[in-house]
């Protein structure tokens, strides 16, 4: 099982509209990560920056990755919700602005 953990700050006057989308995610998004080998995927939300974790179950991080991103209902969903956030600490590496964690400690 591989981690991940992301970063990316939400627009201050989207912040509850992201919240609200967040409230009821689509179940197609939902069954795309899961087919794409995601899982235990949080999004924590600190003042106006976003944490997100998941567990990745599969042997090819970037080809699921791929799939995600090309699946129209999600890429649709990402029309609502990348409007509503913005790079954490400079430019974003992944679509949206959001920027991967390096893992430091992990407690078994």
């Amino acid at each position: 099982m591989d981690r991940r953990g992301l970063v990316v700050n939400v627009r201050p006057e989207r912040r509850e509209e992201y919240l609200a989308l967040h409230r009821a995610v689509w179940p197609r998004v939902e069954q795309t990560l899961r087919e794409a080998h995601v899982t235990n995927y949080t999004i924590f939300a600190i003042d106006d920056t976003l944490i997100a974790y998941y567990e990745y179950l599969g042997s090819d991080h970037d080809a699921d990755m791929a799939r995600i991103a090309e699946d129209p209902v999600t890429r649709e969903w990402w029309t609502h919700t990348d409007p509503c956030q913005t790079p954490f600490g400079g430019d974003g590496t992944r679509d949206g602005g959001w920027r991967e964690a390096a893992e430091v400690w992990h407690l078994d």
